[in-house]
């Protein structure tokens, strides 16, 4: 089992390396949009990218999510049929639905709640969902073949060509907020452009009907799964932009951002995790390993969770070399909402921990309602509680969401795939988080960065204390040779 721990350790390192230098770059771009930008422009942005990311949805049709299912296994169809079929499904899928939004852009500019004069941007936004859309198959085979370091390249490469257009075009040519799109759609279209050669490669015209057909009945239930998902994440914005203003989405999004550092464990973790499940199903010891992965998972993220609460305005209001601060002084009111978006992202991790079951079993049928019930709960209680605690309101809804989306997929793979998590240590680790943290908003010592240090440490004692995890099996898995 060790080895297999290893294993997901390594290449959760080599995606997480990649991971953490992409997301550390893009996150650079930050400090420059707070601190140019005001938070009205950089609402704009936030309100856009927010229907992107629910538009992703409608592009890509599930067909990823298809193509890692039977890739794997080849058990319909040949390997090259298995790639073409859901690669092409979604470039002519996304081709048609960017070009009615691109023809129409000045028509939808209402729907995206922005002027009709910014039109444009929606034009960009059309080019990019089409060339992020037919990448997903491509960087998918990279992940399935075990070649994490070219995946990594390709996704970095995009990431420095973003950040450097972006500083282009917003500190030489002064372009506003085109910027951001311009910059993303150049770096888009390059990204398929080094992609190319691995679809050559795997690229027949053959039909499979039978391979079609499993792939619509697997892929299908991502489409509502995956609108209801990016609802979750992203729907607070457009309903803060229609209940407060630009301004008030521009510092939640600011904020939101903060939250990276966590995302950036739950991503790095989330590329290794799916090809991992699916491909060590089947050893006799799989359920005991998935166990183990989630207890560590948890200890891991919770560690994180803690040390960025305690130390979030210390980060955010870190003085750059030049004039200005990591988050703009001008977003700094909304720094209050950060360690709330952390444990939605812990949450999530879960989530996706618990995905496997689901996937080995074939049981995606049930992701619509998990995920739907989890939207709906998002969007009302972001209606009753914004009225009330402005961009609070937007934090918790997304906790909330997320806590259900865990409640739920845990019922239904536990009883398809049972999996004895080892419980009493998840609980105790979440006993102590609310121990501390109680203990360190009693104390109020928010500028006292040393007693924040003496707090974290004796949290991370707690943890080995109460043989939660114990120093030998960290240095085992660690210890990759």
């Amino acid at each position: 089992m060790l080895d297999k721990l290893k294993s997901l350790s390594k290449d959760t390192m080599i995606y997480g390396t990649s991971t953490i230098i992409g997301r550390f770059l893009n996150f650079l771009l930050v400090p420059i949009y707070t601190n140019i930008f005001l938070p009205g422009e950089f609402g704009i942005v936030a309100n856009i990218y927010a229907y992107i990311a629910i538009l992703n949805v409608f592009f890509t049709i599930g067909l990823e999510s298809g193509y890692f299912k039977f890739a794997s296994t080849l058990e319909v169809g040949s390997k090259k049929e298995n790639f073409s079929h859901p690669f092409l499904g979604i470039f002519f899928n996304a081709l048609i639905l960017s070009s009615v939004l691109y023809i129409f852009s000045s028509d939808f500019s209402y729907l995206f709640q922005i002027d009709v004069k910014r039109d444009i941007l929606l034009k960009y936004t059309a080019a990019i969902l089409f060339f992020d859309a037919i990448v997903l198959v491509p960087f998918a085979y990279l992940r399935l073949q075990h070649k994490p370091k070219l995946f990594a390249l390709i996704r970095i490469t995009n990431i420095v060509v973003n950040v450097i257009c972006n500083l282009l075009f917003i500190l030489v040519f002064h372009f506003g907020i085109e910027s951001v799109f311009i910059s993303n759609l150049i770096a888009s279209a390059l990204t398929f452009l080094l992609l190319i050669p691995i679809v050559i490669k795997n690229m027949t015209f053959t039909y499979n009907k039978l391979l079609v057909k499993e792939l619509i009945m697997f892929s299908l239930p991502y489409i509502p799964a995956g609108i209801s998902s990016n609802i979750i994440q992203v729907i607070n914005r457009p309903i803060l932009t229609a209940l407060t203003d630009d301004s008030t989405v521009g510092i939640f999004q600011a904020n939101y951002r903060l939250g990276i550092f966590m995302m950036l464990f739950v991503s790095m973790f989330e590329f290794a995790w799916r090809p991992f499940f699916l491909q060590n199903a089947k050893e006799p010891n799989a359920k005991e390993i998935f166990s183990k992965v989630m207890t560590l998972f948890i200890i891991i993220a919770s560690f994180l969770f803690f040390t960025l609460s305690l130390f979030i305005d210390n980060i955010a209001q870190f003085k750059l070399p030049f004039k200005g601060y990591l988050i703009g002084k001008a977003y700094w009111d909304g720094l209050y909402i950060v360690p709330i978006i952390l444990l939605s992202y812990l949450f999530y991790g879960i989530y996706i921990n618990l995905m496997a079951g689901i996937y080995i079993e074939k049981k995606t049928k049930y992701l619509p309602y998990i995920t739907g019930v989890a939207a709906i709960i998002n969007i009302i209680f972001n209606f009753l509680l914004i009225p009330k605690i402005n961009m609070m309101g937007c934090a918790i809804a997304t906790l909330l969401s997320y806590l259900v989306m865990v409640i739920g997929i845990y019922l239904v793979s536990q009883k398809y795939y049972f999996i004895k998590y080892e419980i009493k240590k998840i609980v105790l680790i979440f006993v102590l988080l609310l121990v501390f943290y109680t203990i360190f908003i009693s104390l109020g010592v928010y500028g006292f960065w040393y007693i924040k240090a003496l707090i974290l440490f004796l949290f991370t004692i707690s943890i080995f204390l109460l043989k939660i995890i114990d120093f030998k099996s960290v240095k085992a898995i660690i210890k990759i040779k």
